[in-house]
């Protein structure tokens, strides 16, 4: 589907409103994206999280609905406010978009708001996943974050959908031969899953402030 400027659908504020908006000169995006926010020394972490806890709340579903109609910078936000306020409701239309992967970057942000809902569900959608993309090794696109938010939901439900893509020489060790030979770093499932042990226990950390 094309995507569509939120101007467009009437909604002409919500990239200024919750994409762009700066904290220490770097816009909210970029600071989801790169998860500075998370560590303890970043001087805007106060004021970033407040924000972002009050917009994951005052946005509106259609606002939602723009954002993820439009380009990564946008999508990625709007999974973000989604998985911080637990809108579960988006389930779907997050698993459709994470499966298409149509845009860069803003598959992580869905993988996060999966592994916030932290059901069944969602562990279904995260193995789906990866049963689609880690046969292709000639592609690195959210696989390592996939596998994080899976080794999470398994750990919580008692899953143990993980387990066959960990098998030795399996599909994740395919791919992550194949990643190797393109000149990527290897991904280690344990830092993976701490990845997103650490992006979950922060917002469930979260107090509305």
């Amino acid at each position: 589907m094309p995507s569509q400027h939120p101007e467009e659908l009437g909604h002409d504020h919500v990239v200024e409103s919750y994409v762009t908006r700066t904290y220490g000169g770097l816009p909210r995006y970029l600071v989801l994206n790169g998860g500075r926010f998370l560590g303890p020394r970043w001087w805007h972490t106060t004021r970033f999280t407040r924000h972002l806890l009050n917009d994951a709340a005052a946005i509106t579903d259609k606002e939602l609905d723009a954002l993820l109609g439009y380009e990564w910078r946008s999508r990625l936000t709007a999974a973000w406010l989604i998985g911080v306020d637990r809108r579960e409701r988006f389930r779907a239309r997050i698993g459709d978009l994470l499966l298409a992967s149509e845009v860069c970057y803003s598959g992580s942000a869905y993988c996060f708001a999966l592994a916030r809902f932290g059901t069944h569900a969602d562990a279904e959608i995260l193995t789906a996943y990866l049963d689609h993309y880690l046969p292709r090794t000639d592609l690195h696109y959210d696989q390592p974050a996939a596998l994080g938010a899976l080794l999470r939901l398994d750990c919580l439900l008692g899953n143990h959908h993980a387990d066959g893509f960990l098998e030795p020489d399996g599909l994740w060790d395919e791919w992550v031969k194949g990643m190797g030979r393109l000149g990527y770093p290897s991904h280690i499932p344990a830092e993976q899953r701490r990845w997103a042990d650490l992006q979950c226990e922060f917002a469930n950390g979260w107090r509305r402030l």
